[in-house]
């Protein structure tokens, strides 16, 4: 493989996107959709044949409390899927309706919607949708000074804390964030 663009032709394109709305002093929408395009026609082992365009295309959309980060409802659209029996799996995430974004959420969201009953691509979708939401929620309570309370805050900072190498507990800023909050 070589630097730089690839000079190949495109044969498939995954998009996910994640986006937050406002939706109450208390609440905020996160929806995220993924499609899959392919370029060209498609063989599959069985012969059949899979004309180009979206092979998956699928959106979720979270209803989340930003006091707890608790997933109070939940919504799944189908627009495009390979199959017909695809459409089955379109209640799959109820289960998730309840779970606080936290640590264990991916293994929690994988128990309960993923394997031979759920949709791998929708399962993908809401856990690449789980980090966005924190994004949201910083996006919804910080759009004035000091309007985060501080229970909130302590709630968030823990959910983020040894999450990624810049969220280690033995970060600086994190040290500063855990005096600030009364949290050593």
């Amino acid at each position: 493989m070589t630097s730089g663009k690839p000079k190949g032709t495109k044969l498939h394109t995954r998009n996910i996107e994640v986006t937050t709305y406002e939706y109450d002093e208390q609440r905020i929408i996160v929806e995220g959709s993924l499609k899959d395009d392919r370029f060209q026609d498609s063989y599959l082992i069985t012969g059949e044949k899979l004309a180009q365009g979206a092979v998956h295309h699928m959106s979720i959309r979270l209803l989340i409390n930003c006091s707890n980060l608790l997933i109070e409802d939940i919504n799944v659209e189908l627009t495009a899927v390979p199959r017909r029996i695809c459409r089955n799996t379109i209640n799959s995430l109820i289960p998730v309706k309840g779970l606080h974004i936290t640590k264990g959420f991916t293994a929690k969201v994988k128990k309960l919607a993923g394997g031979s009953t759920g949709c791998t691509h929708l399962v993908e979708l809401i856990l690449a949708m789980a980090p966005a939401v924190f994004q949201g929620f910083a996006a919804h309570q910080s759009r004035q000074p000091s309007s985060f309370e501080p229970d909130q805050a302590r709630k968030f900072v823990q959910s983020l804390v040894n999450t990624c190498s810049a969220w280690r507990d033995d970060m600086p800023h994190v040290a500063r964030l855990k005096k600030k909050l009364n949290m050593q």
